[in-house]
């Protein structure tokens, strides 16, 4: 079948419209014989009908192996290295505190960035020395909280919450342990290597004013300083931009081991996942084996004991467990210019839309969709699946090939969801967040209620009751 000219450079027609590509879907899903697709075991027809759409489902079996294989191929390389590691999971890629208790009883740590991030990791038990604190604005009452608890490690973004986070730690009578965070240099959405560490955002301090920093750091006795931190960015492939970033910074990490001890030295991480078949995301045992290999080697250079390592690996633990589906609404075929002639584009639209995804209209990121609810050997059609929000840029797949004849009350999927939809997610339009499913084992289970309509107007003071 030719390309449809409207399909951007990257998207290739399938050879099945049925299929259901690997890297793209969680572990579990399968398409059953009568055509209908199981995740974890569980029929989405079965999901829809027991807690209707749009709906997050996640594969827990899926979630739980991810973060173990990502401990697993960090620990194996540390190990090489003679040193260990810490992995810590993004609570802001997706927290609720049944994920919360799945990733800690991996063995990881958990990252949070707001009060209401560790509330719930509080609420989920995980001990508070295994939690960060990550933030370019932490709170007066979010700082002294953390200490209060006695939170594991708070990450320092700016020089003036130095005396924040000692004035917190004293009054509870703790020594806290910090990081400091700092910019190397080292951008990877620019696909390059930048030259100067001034780095024109939000997060961290150049590395030149690291030393001064660190130092006022040590000056106070509520504080043990343990390391410097770094992220490069975000959904990254490859894993030159972090050998680099960790060259630069162990340098400066040398220099200030003459002030005193530094036991740690925090990576970040930000892995990339498929979200397309164009998508081709680094294993992680190579990532790790990279990475901690350039640290190893740079450490001998320098002639320095090689430091406990920790890393933040993102969406690539929880990213990819996840899908939200969908009852499609309404299609549309849309006639377009394209070249000298015109092509025609399905909209299909869906029950949802921006308010359970919002990451294509913030960052016009690409998805998948496939059909769930049967099997279809009709040919494949361009389509862009819509939302149903009063907003045209209210789109959740920008292109993908579905089959042509698909029909209002279909049941469609969108891949790669578990991470940044959730938590990203609102109630535009007033239209209800979705309840969020774990699946496993053939059993379904709700770990995140859905809201009501009740819900909605439950803050509204103005209801006549």
């Amino acid at each position: 079948m030719v390309t449809n000219p409207l399909a951007p450079s990257w998207l290739t027609v399938p050879d099945d419209a049925n299929a259901l590509p690997a890297a793209i879907w969680p572990a579990s899903a399968r398409r059953e014989e009568d055509g209908v697709v199981s995740i974890g075991g569980v029929r989405v027809t079965d999901l829809k009908a027991q807690f209707g759409t749009p709906l997050y489902v996640i594969d827990e079996a899926d979630a739980r192996a991810r973060a173990a294989r990502t401990l697993a191929a960090f620990t194996s390389a540390a190990a090489a290295a003679g040193t260990t590691v810490t992995i810590y999971y993004a609570g802001k890629a997706f927290l609720s505190t049944e994920v919360a208790r799945w990733v800690a009883e991996t063995g990881l740590n958990i990252d949070t960035c707001s009060a209401g991030e560790l509330a719930v990791a509080l609420a989920a038990g995980v001990d508070p020395a295994r939690l960060g604190l990550h933030g370019n604005n932490k709170s007066l009452a979010e700082i002294d909280r953390a200490t209060a608890v006695g939170l594991g490690t708070i990450v320092i973004d700016s020089e003036q919450e130095v005396e924040r986070v000692a004035d917190a730690a004293a009054r509870h009578g703790r020594r806290q342990r910090v990081r400091l965070r700092v910019n190397s240099g080292v951008h990877a959405h620019t696909h390059e290597f930048l030259a100067t560490a001034h780095e024109d955002q939000k997060f961290g301090l150049p590395l030149d004013q690291v030393e001064r920093v660190v130092a006022g750091i040590r000056s106070h006795e509520s504080l043990d300083f343990v390391g410097l931190h770094c992220h490069i960015g975000s959904q990254i492939f490859g894993s030159d931009g972090f050998a680099e970033s960790a060259s630069r910074l162990l340098a400066v990490h040398a220099r200030l081991l003459d002030g005193g001890p530094m036991p740690e030295l925090n990576l970040g991480g930000g892995f990339g996942i498929a979200y397309t078949t164009a998508d081709d995301p680094t294993p992680i045992d190579e990532l790790a084996a990279h990475i901690v290999g350039t640290v190893a080697a740079t450490c001998a250079e320098l002639g320095i004991p090689v430091p406990h390592l920790a890393f933040e690996p993102g969406r690539s633990i929880i990213g990819t467990p996840g899908v939200t589906l969908y009852e499609l609404g309404t299609t549309k075929p849309v006639e377009v210019a394209a070249g000298s002639g015109t092509a025609m584009r399905l909209y299909a639209s869906v029950d949802g839309g921006m308010s359970d995804n919002a990451r294509h209209a913030l960052y016009q990121a690409d998805y998948s969709v496939r059909l769930m609810s049967r099997r279809s050997d009709a040919s494949p059609v361009l389509v862009r699946i819509a939302g149903k929000h009063c907003e045209s840029g209210d789109i959740v797949v920008d292109a993908d090939y579905l089959p042509g004849d698909i029909v209002p009350g279909d049941l469609l999927a969108v891949p790669a969801t578990g991470a940044y939809c959730f938590s990203l997610s609102s109630r535009y339009n007033y239209l209800p967040r979705p309840a969020v499913v774990a699946v496993r084992d053939g059993v379904a289970r709700v770990i995140v209620r859905g809201e009501t309509e009740e819900d909605l107007l439950s803050h509204d003071t103005g209801v006549i009751r």
